[in-house]
């Protein structure tokens, strides 16, 4: 089937000379749609206007701007740059042909110019252009589907770091809802040390893990209502190691994270903590964080050994134990945040 007037590629033709025009009117428009323009403002304007053109046959010699100008400024403009151009021109030096090639277009015709080299070549390069274009459109519609996919896979393994995180803390909690909080507490301290947004949340996913130790700890101890023995104690500070073996060496920054922060949330910045009595900054920041997270939400939440403390008096709490068991720094950003904890408590409360 022949294709309508409204289907035909558009040729926009740019010359100063009427004459010039109207040769290659007569010649390509049995089969293209010919936008003339006497300029290369008009060219310019030209070139932008909807549907735009398929190719452009390109004069040098005019007046105002000439080719070379019009061709450079085609390019820089990302509305433009991908039309192909094609100069049609009676300089016919060498170093007149490499200009324009080395200014993006895409071929080269000296005047006089033979009627079929010309759409020859026209047509040689509506094809290359389409071709190209269809792979554009291939790579981007693939690109977009593994990106897509790349996202799915990544929702999952969040999903998955997520659920492991519960299933730790169902041991001591029915809900598994410590580690919602807790995590969100963390993000947010995070935030307002001043991490970006994607490392904050980075953050919040690996300190779910921060208790996944806890699945080598014995229910007697961890549901035990009264004190625990020293030696019991001594059992359940083996669960950062345990964490930490569980985990592994990883790839993944994000797991990288968990680890650390599953064998060092327990650590305090006076080197009383466990299991290695890190002190300082010598506990990687991640661990730093985690601590005030973790401490604030099991201060605040009943557990089986104690009733659920006031927001205020857990915030007293850590104001007292700055520069003893948490980092003084990050625990008076974390004091300060006390409205969107409440807002995170009221929202992820206990099932």
């Amino acid at each position: 089937m022949k294709p309508t007037i409204s289907d035909r590629p558009i040729i926009l033709v740019v010359d100063d000379t009427p004459e010039n025009i109207d040769v290659l009117r007569g010649a390509l428009s049995a089969e293209y749609t010919i936008r003339p323009a006497p300029n290369g403002h008009v060219a310019m304007r030209a070139a932008a206007i909807l549907p735009q053109p398929d190719l452009i046959l390109l004069d040098i010699m005019m007046p105002g701007i000439d080719g070379y100008e019009v061709c450079r400024r085609l390019k820089a403009d990302p509305a433009t740059q991908k039309i192909p151009v094609i100069f049609v021109t009676a300089m016919s030096r060498d170093v007149d042909e490499l200009l324009g090639l080395n200014l993006g277009a895409v071929d080269y015709i000296t005047k006089p110019f033979s009627i079929p080299i010309v759409h020859a070549r026209v047509r040689t390069h509506l094809l290359l252009n389409n071709q190209k274009r269809l792979l554009e459109s291939q790579v981007s519609e693939r690109t977009e589907l593994l990106q897509k996919r790349n996202r799915e896979l990544e929702e999952t393994r969040l999903e998955m770091i997520h659920q492991l995180g519960r299933a730790a803390e169902y041991r001591d909690n029915e809900t598994g809802m410590h580690v919602i909080r807790m995590s969100h507490y963390v993000r947010l301290l995070a935030t307002k040390l001043g991490m970006a947004n994607h490392e904050a949340e980075q953050l919040m996913y690996a300190s779910m893990m921060h208790d996944i130790g806890k699945i080598g700890t014995p229910d007697q101890m961890l549901l035990k209502p009264g004190k625990l023995t020293s030696e019991e104690f001594e059992i359940i500070k083996k669960h950062p190691e345990i964490g930490y073996k569980i985990i592994g060496q990883q790839n993944s920054e994000l797991l990288q994270s968990a680890a650390t922060i599953a064998y060092t949330h327990h650590e305090k910045w006076n080197g009383g903590g466990y299991p290695n009595g890190l002190s300082g900054e010598a506990i990687p920041l991640a661990g730093r964080l985690t601590a005030l997270g973790d401490v604030f939400d099991a201060l605040t939440c009943k557990r089986p050994y104690k009733d659920a403390w006031p927001v205020e008096r857990a915030l007293e709490f850590i104001r007292n134990e700055a520069g003893k068991h948490f980092d003084p720094t990050l625990a008076a950003l974390f004091v300060q945040l006390k409205p969107l904890l409440v807002a995170i408590m009221e929202q992820h409360q206990d099932e």
